[in-house]
């Protein structure tokens, strides 16, 4: 039976900090972490925000018992009086963030943290591993619903991956605009719908097609969905029509040159008055292969491993940095930033808002906030300004949590806004410009 607390899903370093904090008497420094990407991936327009539902649940059971103080002492993690603190720490801290299905650009404050240094350096690693995998899914889900231009998509990519990625990956691309997953865990865990039908195998099965269909039909009523190529494609399309009496759901092509196939088996199925059939494909799609469809005749996609994987861009590329601490015990938060050659940090407590003239975003505006200034206050958004960050954690207390249909409703908005070059496949640079 896996252990329900998330405390352990993090690295070795970070109790080592802590050890070390504790021992030196800064452990108490109150300080801002702030996650935010130093680029796209290659020919990326914008990032999407993801993953912050599933990391509040996470933050929710982030806490050491015994079972987790047992495995750190058994391997010598860290001395007696961090597994002690450890023991009694509860996270008391404040998170800020982007609201989940935002879209976001380099630079921009995606997520801030705020609390003692020992309540922040936990979170670290399992903030960045779960924003890092679902915004990478979440952001190439969203092009491969922008090439879809409207036609529905199927998630169907748990065989691809991590049996755990697998479920936040369902999440991900729903929160996007796909329609349904194949994976029931995310049905049970977030709620996502799911569908399936069968496989090549279930066809191979039995001793022929005719075999097959007619007990598929017999279980799913004639609304089901056919794959047709596990043999002659022709021939299955017309056996699957004559079973279902003309009134067969839907057909599935997985394999062979996608748009010649579709575009036959349509002629086909108009031939034998099955107009309203429609045809599903599917096999190792992504987003440039769904637009290459967009002048066949294909109703549904189906996409499974270039979902999973980000279409080649598996992680975001989020960082963690501290960018602000105290100098001294009750004084204000003020700006730090190392100066690593490349990986030039930048100091202050940040928060942010969309820029947006005539119903299109114009820029993305980021203000740093006086060290003792309170966030919720900051400045406030002025005409043209949609105020970008929210509340999530106060004071240790969840307070942020919302249904996943309002990302979803979030993520259809924040798209809408951007510019048209943002909707392109093409490479080139962010559609928004982060001012500072």
């Amino acid at each position: 039976m896996i252990n329900p607390s998330s405390a352990l899903l993090t690295d070795h370093y970070e109790l080592t900090m802590l050890a070390a904090a504790l021992r030196d008497g800064t452990a108490d420094r109150r300080c801002a972490f702030e996650v935010f990407a130093r680029g796209l991936p290659a020919g990326r327009r914008y990032g999407v925000v993801a993953g912050t539902g599933r990391l509040l649940d996470l933050l929710t059971d982030f806490r050491f018992g015994a079972a987790e103080i047992e495995s750190l002492a058994d391997r010598q993690v860290v001395d007696a009086e961090t597994l002690a603190h450890l023991a009694r720490w509860r996270f008391t801290g404040d998170v800020w963030g982007y609201g989940e299905g935002e879209t976001f650009f380099p630079g921009s404050p995606v997520l801030s943290v705020e609390g003692t240094f020992a309540d922040c350096v936990l979170l670290e690693t399992l903030i960045l591993s779960v924003l890092n995998h679902d915004c990478a899914v979440a952001a190439a889900a969203s092009r491969m619903v922008t090439a879809a231009a409207g036609r529905p998509l199927l998630e169907m990519g748990s065989r691809r991956t991590h049996e755990q990625a697998a479920v936040a990956a369902a999440r991900a691309a729903y929160l996007v605009g796909f329609e349904s997953s194949s994976n029931l865990e995310a049905a049970r865990r977030h709620g996502v719908p799911t569908g399936g039908t069968s496989a090549h195998a279930f066809t191979l099965l039995h001793d022929d097609e005719r075999a097959a269909f007619t007990s598929q039909l017999t279980a799913l009523t004639e609304d089901t969905t056919l794959l047709v190529d596990t043999y002659d494609v022709d021939d299955a399309v017309r056996l699957g029509v004559q079973l279902s009496g003309g009134r067969l759901g839907a057909v599935r092509i997985d394999s062979g040159n996608l748009p010649d196939e579709a575009r036959r088996v349509r002629r086909l199925l108009d031939s034998l008055d099955a107009g309203a059939t429609r045809i599903v494909v599917s096999g190792d799609l992504d987003e440039f292969s769904i637009a290459a469809l967009s002048d066949v005749p294909v109703d549904v996609y189906g996409v499974g491993t270039s979902l999973v994987t980000g279409s080649g861009a598996p992680t975001a590329g989020l960082v963690y940095k501290l960018v602000a601490r105290q100098l001294v015990a009750q004084g204000p938060l003020l700006p730090v930033a190392k100066r690593s050659q490349g990986k030039e940090g930048r100091g202050g407590r940040a928060t942010a808002y969309r820029q947006v003239v005539d119903g299109v975003a114009a820029a993305e505006l980021v203000g740093t906030l006086a060290p003792d200034e309170e966030r919720a206050t900051a400045g406030g958004a002025r005409d043209g300004e949609r105020p970008l960050v929210r509340t999530l954690v106060l004071r240790g207390e969840v307070v942020g949590a919302e249904p996943l249909s309002s990302a979803r409703a979030r993520h259809a908005a924040s798209v809408a806004e951007l510019p048209a070059p943002a909707r392109e496949l093409s490479a080139g640079p962010p559609a928004l410009e982060v001012i500072r």
